[in-house]
């Protein structure tokens, strides 16, 4: 990807203090509602359902498309108006899985993301514990 280029891809993506956790799933498997459980814990809306990604001097940064900033689908209750922050640098991407999908003791993977490296973890979104498990693998980044 060069300077300026932008991919779109299906995704949520939240902002941990300087950290972009991208949330990668099929539709119904909880990107929206671990976005929320996340966002009530103090992080910020970057973009829901889609996702613009592009390299700015040498980073790789996430935002939302100008329709749907500030938006999150919440099923049963619609779409929201909430706060959110422009663009993040991205770090982290979390595929949402079925619960059985996930080993006990992963081995590190990475993920090619619009040409980079990304630490690549699969979780449950529905598990009480995954927005701590996504806070913790946010303080262990390099």
């Amino acid at each position: 990807m060069t300077d300026g280029a932008e991919t779109l891809v299906h995704a949520t993506c939240v902002a941990i203090g300087e950290v972009g956790v991208l949330l990668r799933g099929p539709s119904g498997s909880g990107k929206s509602d671990l976005a929320l459980r996340l966002i009530e814990g103090g992080a910020k809306l970057v973009a829901d359902d889609q996702v613009l990604l592009s390299e700015v001097a040498g980073s790789l940064l996430a935002s939302a498309p100008a329709v749907l900033r500030g938006k999150i689908e919440v099923r049963g209750c619609g779409i929201l108006d909430i706060p959110y922050e422009n663009s993040v640098s991205m770090r982290l991407v979390i595929d949402l899985v079925l619960r059985d999908e996930i080993p006990r003791l992963p081995e590190s993977v990475c993920c090619d993301l619009a040409g980079r490296a990304l630490p690549l973890y699969r979780l449950h979104a529905f598990d009480a514990s995954c927005s701590a498990k996504v806070r913790s693998l946010v303080m262990i980044l390099d």
